[in-house]
């Protein structure tokens, strides 16, 4: 079933005759986990879609309907669902057992690839999650600068610890959010994305940071885009001043290119957070960076100097079969064009989904860089021209605005119901698997979204 079956229903109806198997299962998880979810992300009204299947760029719901992925494993999934050699690897790691309790000999093959592929990557430790990487690289920085402050910027995401959660979706004055205590959040100052005098004003009058973390694309992969030229100057701030810059590249890396958004602008933080694609789309993560800074985690090298070492467990660091799955990846984005590939697409996909724009007459934009693609909503109703948007202009339109609600998540449900799937930006990732049929899906999915907002009277052309 899709929208073209139901022509005179609303995009809900429709979406609720085409789901009835995950209405289901939404409503017995609802009795079981707090909102019936598992990732905060997945809320979507009146109900989530549940997936039983993917295969390349594709995937299927328990009721068997077929859609475009742009969600991409929350951006994991640069090669793709069940790319047939990480498969492959991943089943021969689950034949040799899924947990040796010791050292193995695929995690020194994981921090070779990282340290040859990540400019920054002098040393690796590798983690669980994207949300521990930053937390560790956040606590290695206090401890080599004997400093308290961290810098963070409006809007932008770093995971769920407890220093990260004022400022990307709420709180944006610095209050703490609930369950975070004052005393850490006093200890964080949050500056707007591309602010020269903020920025300057920060380092004035603050002489104990520890560090300055950001995405290096800006917040969502680019919804909210860093000036490179602001990034050239946070370099030279922290440089000055004995801080430790910080890239959150948990999304960027491997992706904007095979050493991420440093290699392509040849600007090299301290150190660089990484998860999603360095562990091959299964759970992991890793904080690289200087030697002298993550020699902080080395028993020798401490107890050389007499500094006290951080302690770091975790029972799935460097996991075996995350190890083969993120040994394989690595060497298949390192030895072929897969950034490249899934880069063109984004280009192609963002001018074509424009021309639909400039063709319906309404003044929304589909922007972005690489990988990525944000649909631009205007709630301002502003004269824009979606080919020539300046999403820098508008990240005071985008920074406090929840996403999913409104028409963005009308736009999400006519997406769904023609066979596309986006986050709640709305926004998606993209595979170098997508290709010319997924382009033709996409553009004819978003036309038709477009025409049914313009029928239902969510949108006025221009």
């Amino acid at each position: 079933m899709s929208a073209s079956t139901l022509p005179n229903a609303t995009l809900t109806a429709t979406y609720e005759a085409m789901t009835p198997g995950s209405a289901r299962l939404a409503d017995k998880a609802r009795g079981l986990m707090p909102s019936g979810l598992s990732h905060d992300s997945r809320h979507f009204d009146p109900y989530p879609l549940y997936i039983t299947r993917a295969q390349g760029p594709v995937k299927w719901d328990v009721d068997g309907n077929k859609y475009v992925d742009y969600f991409g494993g929350h951006g994991a999934l640069i090669l793709g669902h069940n790319n047939p050699a990480v498969t492959a690897a991943v089943h021969a790691a689950l034949d040799r057992g899924t947990h040796f309790g010791a050292c193995h000999e695929l995690e020194v093959r994981w921090a070779e690839l990282i340290t040859q592929m990540i400019p920054s990557a002098e040393r690796v430790r590798f983690t669980s999650s994207g949300t521990e990487s930053t937390l560790m690289a956040l606590r290695l920085a206090r401890a080599y600068t004997g400093r308290s402050k961290l810098v963070r910027f409006r809007g932008h995401f770093h995971g769920w610890h407890d220093h990260m959660t004022s400022g990307h979706t709420n709180h944006f004055d610095g209050t703490p959010t609930a369950g975070v205590i004052r005393g850490i959040s006093d200890n964080v100052l949050l500056c707007d994305p591309n602010d020269v005098e903020g920025i300057t004003r920060i380092f004035n009058e603050h002489k104990d940071i520890a560090a300055v973390i950001l995405e290096p694309t800006g917040a969502n992969f680019g919804k909210m885009p860093i000036l490179p030229s602001y990034l050239r100057l946070l370099r030279d701030l922290t440089r000055q001043s004995d801080t430790i810059l910080i890239f959150d590249e948990v999304v960027t890396g491997f992706r904007v290119s095979p050493g991420g958004v440093q290699q392509v602008l040849g600007i090299i933080p301290d150190m660089t957070t990484l998860a999603k694609i360095v562990s091959g789309g299964l759970p992991g993560g890793a904080v690289v960076g200087r030697k002298d800074i993550l020699d902080g985690l080395d028993f020798k090298v401490t107890k050389a100097t007499g500094r006290e070492r951080i302690y770091h467990p975790g029972t799935f660091n460097a996991n075996p079969v995350t190890a083969a799955a993120g040994v394989t990846t690595l060497e298949i984005i390192a030895s072929t064009d897969v950034c490249a590939r899934a880069n063109a697409f984004g280009e192609t996909v963002r001018r074509k989904m424009n021309d639909v724009l400039v063709e319906e007459g309404v003044k929304w934009s589909v922007h972005g860089s690489y990988s990525g693609m944000h649909i631009f909503t205007n709630p301002g109703g502003d004269d824009i021209d979606p080919h020539g948007f300046d999403a820098a202009a508008y990240i005071s339109q985008m920074i406090d605005k929840t996403r999913g609600e409104g028409v963005t998540g009308q736009v999400r449900m006519g997406l769904l119901v023609n066979g596309v799937d986006m986050n709640s930006g709305p926004s998606g990732t993209i595979s170098a698997t997508h290709g010319e049929e997924e382009m033709a899906t996409t553009v004819e999915a978003f036309r038709s979204t477009i025409r049914a907002l313009k029928r239902e009277g969510a949108i006025t052309p221009a």
